[in-house]
């Protein structure tokens, strides 16, 4: 019964990295150590370089930037609504 219990969680936890894309990018980069013409000194280096996230990036001033940017859309969408309602005021004026 154990067996066929490791069997199916071994199952499950691969279908669960299959659905999240994990595999896909594992094998991407695999693909990528595989296909260099000159291999690296550190394989290691290599996957953390292609797999890990950019570096250099400050990802609370990403999330600030991307605040800002939120409140910048909203303020122009309000203002572009109300140049609408502006212009619509001035089509009805001229129909009259």
């Amino acid at each position: 019964m154990s067996y066929q219990s490791a069997d199916h969680q071994k199952e499950e936890f691969r279908k669960y990295l299959e659905k999240n894309g994990v595999i896909q990018q594992l094998t991407r980069v695999l693909v990528g150590l595989y296909e260099e013409p000159e291999r690296p000194v550190n394989a290691i280096d290599f996957i953390k370089k292609h797999l890990g996230a950019p570096t250099g990036v400050d990802i609370d001033e990403l999330r600030a930037e991307n605040e800002e940017l939120k409140k910048r859309n909203e303020e122009l969408t309000k203002r572009v609504d109300e140049l609408l309602r502006q212009l619509e005021a001035v089509r009805q004026e001229q129909e009259e």
